[in-house]
């Protein structure tokens, strides 16, 4: 085979294989294939530059870093939508379009709407000249866009060919309309990057894509793990298209990314049921929505419509509550956790956001603070999106009136007044007394957690209630309330019913494995996960108790900082003590009730799951492939062999693929686990 043929099958078997796991997220090879055929290209066309074209998938990773962005007259406006934010205004809209059709002649009733996600990301307009990838431009002003085609080509998700039947030509013009988006966890784990660095983090995951996609340096936008979601044609030559439905089926049919739960509806009231099912869940998808987009469903009558000013008759944006809102900044306070941990919170003028009535919201920590020059009565931007905890973004400066007041941390801990410490290489301040109130109900909380303990009826109220009424001052005090049975019952608000259903519910506690124990004691960068890890590495209370930090550190995803955290827990009398309680009540001190299988599908495989899975949740998938003989670690590194990869787990994703360690979807995880399929290896030469 010529060199330019081999090019050209490579370019087709990776566009394919970018197509399955970008667009389809249904990964048809293992990244050592994968990573062979770009190595190969990336040889050949080294050794004839004369191969090298602009859509080669060589040429994703970035190419020249641009002096400026070039002007772009769009061929067809990206027009703007107009709004309806209740049920009248959606009807409202109706009713318009209605006469409008009707007053233009018969319009083939009955009328049907396709009702979209509205992506909250940066609209593009891509054009394809006989199929294959030819500019991207942003929006701009509707008209006239910026030039960022070497930033998209870094996109993935973007085919550089159009798909389609073999044989069948493509249009000869076509432009595609689309919105860049960067998926929740990518950008929760992008603004862990930067705040470690010690740079700015993105206010939401809409100015992050922004700054992404305006790159000078395309190698840096291949850095951000961006995606797209494709909504609509512009400007075409040689498609005929009908209908929305069609332009979408044929976005699909083409190789880009449609939302699979695009729908179309006949009544204005489905329409509107499926605009607050939409508002509804927008927490629960991973990526940042702020309305639903209602559009006429033939081409035809969005003719016949047209458009006014720069926004379409034949289209309208149900718009969200706003997740933003601006509101005064009362008083900046601070909280002590059950680590110790000082932690500022924003106490703030009553404002509605997302629907939601905000009075509180998180400030992170004293750098945070410092870094968006945060001050008490400042008037601030106050964000929640879906059910994340409200933040303070930013203050509004050009309001300020020369009364607000620079935020200092306290120097003693607001809970005991203990001096605080600032350990060296932390962002922190903390309270070093471990008798702390704060950080004693904080640890009963966590000991009492789904997640640790699980023992039903001892939540946050309750432990509060019962630290005081001076029944509880260590987390081993829990196992002796069985004693103080009438002392609980004597309580307001507590019963015969629900002090027994408690005192069961701490007995059956006793029960749980030893890995659960760990995980809830409290230490220090100990969580479930690294628990986990510890009980194979020291198997009981007495092993743990002599162990050593050479031999923590042995313990997955431990290290060093995680040895010195518990060995500091140990070297405690007071803790010492509190791990005796619990022996001598007949909490279970040993012996993983889970172990590994000594021969399985995944023996001697080390594993991280991540994102969300449609037919099992998280903690079922670990608990299968330790069934299966694996090890799971919370974290992607060298040592990981696998990566099993529900939706959204961007982060974690992006980090596998660029050290090669292999990524698998759902279906192929559960074909690993029955056997049919044999899991990945890691291309030779990595480690």
């Amino acid at each position: 085979m010529s060199a330019s043929d081999r090019a050209a099958e490579l370019r087709a078997l990776i566009e394919d294989a970018d197509h399955r796991y970008y667009v389809l997220d249904d990964p048809s090879v293992d990244d050592g294939v994968y990573d062979g055929w770009m190595t190969e290209l990336i040889r050949l066309e080294s050794d004839h530059p004369e191969l090298v074209a602009p859509d080669s998938p060589t040429q994703a990773v970035g190419g020249k870093v641009a002096e400026g962005f070039a002007e772009v007259r769009h061929r067809e406006p990206l027009l703007s939508l107009s709004n309806a934010r209740n049920a009248d205004e959606l009807a409202d809209w109706h009713r318009r379009i209605v006469s409008l059709l009707d007053a233009a002649g018969p319009a083939g009733r009955p009328l049907r709407f396709v009702v979209e996600p509205k992506i909250d990301g940066l609209a593009m307009s891509m054009t394809y000249l006989a199929g294959r990838f030819s500019q991207g431009a942003t929006r701009g002003d509707g008209v006239v866009g910026e030039d960022v085609t070497s930033n998209l080509r870094t996109i993935r998700a973007i085919p550089p060919r159009l798909r389609g039947p073999a044989g069948a030509s493509p249009p000869d013009v076509v432009e595609v309309r689309g919105e860049v988006y960067l998926p929740l966890a990518a950008f929760a784990a992008l603004n862990e990057t930067r705040a470690e660095a010690g740079l700015p983090t993105f206010a939401n995951p809409r100015n992050s894509a922004a700054g992404s996609v305006r790159q000078r340096d395309p190698a840096a936008a291949a850095e951000r793990p961006l995606s797209i979601w494709c909504y609509g044609v512009g400007f075409s030559e040689g498609l005929h298209l009908a209908s929305q439905s069609e332009a979408l089926d044929w976005l699909r049919e083409a190789g880009f990314r449609v939302n699979p739960e695009i729908r179309s509806y006949e009544g204005i009231d489905d329409v509107l049921a499926a605009c607050k099912a939409w508002e509804a869940r927008r927490g629960e998808v991973d990526y940042d929505i702020d309305g639903a987009v209602v559009k006429v469903d033939s081409l035809a009558l969005q003719r016949v419509l047209g458009a006014v000013g720069r926004a379409p008759r034949w289209a309208i944006a149900w718009k969200f509550a706003p997740t933003t809102a601006t509101t005064v900044l009362k008083e900046i306070r601070v909280n002590t956790g059950r680590t110790g941990a000082l932690v500022p919170y924003a106490e703030l003028e009553a404002v509605e956001v997302g629907g939601v009535t905000v009075r509180q919201a998180t400030l992170h920590n004293q750098e945070d603070i410092a870094r968006k020059d945060l001050r008490r009565g400042d008037t601030v931007i106050v964000q929640r999106a879906g059910d994340v905890i409200p933040q303070v973004v930013a203050p509004l400066i050009q309001r300020r009136t020369g009364a607000e007041v620079p935020f200092q941390m306290p120097d003693r801990c607001t809970a005991c007044g203990t001096p605080v410490v600032h350990p060296a290489g932390e962002v922190q301040m903390r309270c070093p007394n471990r008798s702390c109130p704060a950080v004693i109900v904080g640890s009963l909380e966590h000991f009492a957690s789904r997640g640790a303990m699980d023992i039903a009826g001892l939540g946050e109220k309750t432990v509060r209630r019962f630290y005081d009424e001076r029944l509880l001052r260590d987390v081993a005090d829990i196992y002796d309330l069985a004693a103080r049975r009438d002392e609980l019952v004597a309580l307001d608000g507590f019963g015969d019913l629900s002090v027994d259903n408690l005192l069961a519910a701490i007995e059956h506690s006793k029960d749980q494995p030893w890995e659960r124990v760990i995980n809830a004691l409290g230490i220090r960068h100990v969580g479930a996960i690294t628990a986990e890890a510890i009980a194979a590495v020291v198997p009981s209370l007495e092993a743990l108790l002599a162990a050593q930090p050479d031999d923590l550190a042995e313990a997955e995803g431990v290290g060093a900082v995680g040895a010195g955290a518990i060995v500091d827990y140990l070297g405690s009398a007071v803790n010492r003590a509190t791990l005796d309680r619990l022996r001598a009540a007949g909490v279970t001190v040993g012996a993983p009730a889970r172990t590994a299988a000594t021969d399985g599908p995944l023996t001697g495989r080390t594993v991280v799951v991540t994102g969300t899975l449609g037919r099992m949740s998280r903690d079922a998938a670990r608990a299968a492939v330790v069934a299966a003989g694996g090890k799971v670690t919370n974290s992607v590194s060298r040592a990981t062999d696998l990566l099993v990869a529900g939706t959204g787990g961007g982060g974690k994703r992006a980090k596998a693929a660029s050290l090669g360690v292999p990524i698998v979807g759902e279906r192929a995880f559960h074909a690993i686990l029955a056997g049919e399929e044999p899991p990945p290896h890691r291309p030779s030469g990595d480690s």
